[in-house]
């Protein structure tokens, strides 16, 4: 995991890695440098990042609590619950109500699950991080349809491939050469004769 957590860093700058074995490293090792002249210092400044999401969450629950959006919104006896805190914002004990106008849901579960800091957590990690800040009526369903959509996780977690089936006992055959039977596994990284398949 912390080698492609590097990997997914070192994907945003355009360089080449190349790896020299033994005494064909000619080339100095920057760290084993000795400073001739004083490095030239940067002083970072610091960078205020505002993220509307907070604006866009009420907005949103304007638009909800309109008489036409309400029902579709599915509230029912819960709407009495809502409470509007001192920023504007209605929660529900104290968490915050994200209503389906918008499209703020899905921001929240990308950015939830696809980020490069989360990298396709599963959905009961996702719902478990989200419930603490956001609410909403069948989260958790939501959640589970969201991260079963995700190619990425149908791929690569053990979880979502499903075995091909029982393993079949070939028959013996009489004859030689009579049933002759192949596996092939196929793309693998090209060799140099330009095969990718065994």
């Amino acid at each position: 995991m912390r080698q492609r957590r590097w990997m997914e860093v070192l994907n945003d700058y355009d360089c080449e890695i190349c790896y020299h074995e033994g005494k064909a490293n000619v080339v100095a090792d920057a760290l084993s440098r000795k400073e001739h002249e004083k490095p030239k210092r940067v002083c970072a400044l610091r960078l205020d990042l505002q993220i509307d999401l907070i604006t866009r969450i009420k907005e949103s629950q304007k638009l909800a609590l309109q008489e036409l959006n309400l029902e579709k919104e599915g509230l029912g006896g819960m709407f009495d619950q809502l409470i509007k805190s001192n920023d504007r914002i209605l929660r529900m004990n104290k968490i915050i109500w994200v209503p389906i106008y918008g499209n703020i849901r899905e921001e929240i579960l990308e950015e939830a699950h696809k980020s490069k800091y989360t990298m396709h957590p599963g959905s009961d990690k996702i719902y478990k991080n989200l419930k603490a800040n956001y609410w909403w009526i069948g989260m958790k369903k939501h959640i589970a349809i969201y991260v079963a959509k995700c190619l990425t996780c149908s791929q690569v977690k053990a979880k979502h491939q499903k075995p091909s089936g029982l393993l079949q006992q070939l028959e013996i055959s009489v004859w030689k050469w009579e049933m002759i039977t192949m596996d092939f596994i196929t793309k693998l990284p090209r060799t140099s004769h330009g095969n990718d398949t065994i």
